[in-house]
């Protein structure tokens, strides 16, 4: 499932469709199209543009446009994947399918070169936007201060590992970022946000920078040293305690009992 790491790949593979005149678009998955978009309007906007900068926030990817365009917003949902000239830009995805097919391509883009940019997304929760609201993002997690991140947690009773989940609090962060950095930062994914103190926000937000550092080395979201152990009889890899499994801000969610509080 594509998070930030598997974004920033993304964001690199993008690069390749810089400069290069857009000459067509198919947009014929019209549920892939979002914020009232159609065909019609998004082929009027990007024939004949050509891309300026590929950007991230959190888990969306910007392209921006020449000539005063409107950027094109790509989201991935849990199994989206972007190709550029057909290279893929992650390779395996959990909980996705390893094979890349036409038939689940739901937006393209042709260059005047004979090359593509094509999404696909096989379960279609991925999106494509002209002009993304990024003012409704919270902070990047990668470049997020200590002070934004206790301001996103402070005052809140939610769980705190829903509130790092929180695309409007922290953008980003997605269930198995959540999961690995709450393990290595010795938090309980169920405890209410406000109800960590100074020393414990410092603790997270080292946490959280270092493992998307290391994720981002090793290729992708999944790398975490908890994933492996993220199923039924899983043990904490530090400790060797058999981990809790329970449901924390709609996902499934690991920890260890002993050393996360």
């Amino acid at each position: 499932m594509p998070e930030l790491p598997e974004l920033e790949r993304y964001r690199k593979l993008a690069e390749r469709a810089l400069a290069r005149p857009v000459v067509a678009v198919d947009a014929h998955d019209a549920w892939i199209l979002k914020r009232g978009l159609d065909a019609g309007t998004v082929t009027a906007a990007l024939c004949g543009r050509r891309f300026t900068a590929a950007r991230r926030h959190g888990k969306l990817l910007v392209l921006d446009a020449d000539g005063g365009a409107p950027s094109l917003g790509l989201r991935f949902g849990m199994a989206g994947r972007l190709l550029v000239d057909d290279v893929d830009g992650v390779g395996a995805l959990q909980h996705a399918p390893s094979a890349i097919e036409r038939r689940w391509d739901r937006f393209a883009l042709s260059f005047a070169d004979g090359g593509h940019l094509r999404l696909q997304d096989p379960r279609r929760l991925g999106g494509v936007e002209l002009d993304p609201d990024e003012g409704r993002l919270g902070a990047d997690a990668l470049a997020i201060t200590e002070r934004q991140l206790a301001s996103a947690l402070a005052g809140s009773a939610v769980a705190l590992k829903a509130r790092l989940m929180d695309q409007h609090r922290i953008a980003g962060v997605g269930n198995l970022i959540a999961d690995e950095v709450l393990w290595r930062a010795g938090l309980s994914p169920v405890r209410a946000s406000a109800s960590l103190d100074a020393g414990e926000v410092r603790v997270l937000h080292r946490s959280l920078r270092s493992s998307l550092r290391l994720l981002l080395r090793r290729g992708g979201a999944h790398t975490g040293d908890l994933n492996p152990e993220r199923r039924r009889g899983g043990h904490c890899p530090r400790d060797g305690t058999v981990l809790v499994r329970a449901t924390v801000g709609g996902r499934t969610t690991w920890w260890c009992a002993r050393h996360q509080h």
